[in-house]
């Protein structure tokens, strides 16, 4: 799932935009009533999530169930959490390497977890 397809879904699901606190690229999805974040979209350097190469790619942050970060961390495309609590949080690579409808799954969860 690239990121302009992501920000369609969250628009047409939740009635959420992207946010830029930071006037960049990288964007926080927030909850419209409480502004709690439920996802975070960063372009990092694949070095930066242990990987070989040089690329930028994008990765998505989403809140998750603390069982289940573990088993996801095992999967392709599923890293612990950039900048965010690994506890609590896990990061995607918005790369194809992980499907839409995880993602989408995922993303659900989040915006469950961090609601009012």
């Amino acid at each position: 799932m690239e990121r302009s397809e992501l920000f369609e879904w969250v628009k047409e699901t939740y009635g959420t935009a992207p946010d830029y606190p930071w006037n960049d690229w990288n964007a926080v999805l927030r909850h419209a009533e409480s502004k709690k974040w439920y996802a975070v979209i960063l372009e990092v350097s694949v070095q930066k999530l242990g990987l070989a190469g040089n690329q930028i790619i994008d990765i998505l942050n989403v809140k998750s169930d603390p069982l289940l970060i573990g088993s996801l961390r095992s999967k392709q495309g599923y890293f612990p959490a950039y900048h965010m609590n690994k506890e609590k949080w896990v990061s995607i690579a918005l790369d194809g390497s992980v499907p839409d409808d995880e993602i989408k799954n995922l993303l659900d969860m989040s915006y469950k977890l961090t609601r009012k």
